[in-house]
């Protein structure tokens, strides 16, 4: 198989897990919600099928460290138009929440725009401004931290994190030598789980056949969230390889 055509396979895998109403969701594609001089920046947003105009969600963002352009020479596609996010969107809108997926050339001011654009425009997108949750996967999960980490953020309710990449801590190194390797955005560098705030609830989830080194940042982080006494919820798939949804 060419790297093209590996590329077009990777990207166009679905989530294989599915739930009734899917295909009644209603998708807001290409909203604009950051102009830079490269051009416009937008997001897409995805709605329960019985969501009713007026009302106000709870919406997810799914939160990328990873740049579209390193994404478009990785996979040909940037992350909100791969098959899996378009999955996870309307998965996360058919079980009644708002899902947001964006588009990002520099991940750190990126997130800030747009979480700054999602809650002054709560009202026409039809979400509670007070109630956003952040989900990460893989080498963004280092995004997603760092988005709970900011001082002024109790409009973020929970996060859900997937076989990610954590934190550096105790020594180790092994989230920044993936960052060089495979090109996402790190602003963790020199954070630890004590920069995080208390009351938080996180979902972790952790698959046991993925690689030993992302592995370890899972499991040290738990460690130190447990000491903590942090609301942790983990699930171990044992049987899982990385990306395991798809």
């Amino acid at each position: 198989m060419s790297q093209e055509n590996q590329q077009d396979a990777i990207s166009k895998r679905m989530v294989v897990h599915q739930v009734p109403g899917v295909d009644d969701v209603a998708v807001r594609q290409d909203a604009k919600y950051r102009v830079t001089d490269d051009g416009p920046l937008t997001m897409d947003v995805y709605y329960p099928p019985d969501s009713k105009s007026g009302s106000r969600m709870s919406a997810v963002v799914f939160v990328f460290g990873y740049p579209d352009s390193t994404m478009k020479a990785m996979i040909g596609s940037k992350l909100k138009e791969m098959g899996q996010y378009i999955s996870w969107g309307r998965l996360t809108a058919a079980s009644g929440l708002v899902a947001i997926t964006y588009e990002t050339r520099e991940p750190t001011v990126d997130i800030r725009e747009l979480l700054a654009y999602v809650r002054q425009n709560a009202s026409s997108l039809g979400v509670d401004e007070n109630r956003i949750a952040v989900w990460a996967c893989s080498g963004n999960v280092p995004m997603a931290l760092s988005v709970l980490m900011q001082g002024t953020s109790d409009y973020l309710k929970c996060a859900g994190l997937y076989y990610g990449f954590m934190l550096d801590c105790e020594g180790s190194n092994s989230v920044a030598e993936a960052a060089e390797t495979v090109g996402f955005v790190n602003p963790c560098v020199g954070r630890t789980v004590d920069d995080l705030p208390q009351d938080v609830p996180l979902f972790i989830v952790r698959a046991g056949q993925d690689n030993p080194r992302l592995n370890e940042t899972i499991d040290r982080f738990l460690g130190k969230a447990v000491v903590r006494n942090m609301p942790v919820t983990l699930t171990n798939y044992s049987d899982g390889p990385h990306a395991f949804d798809i």
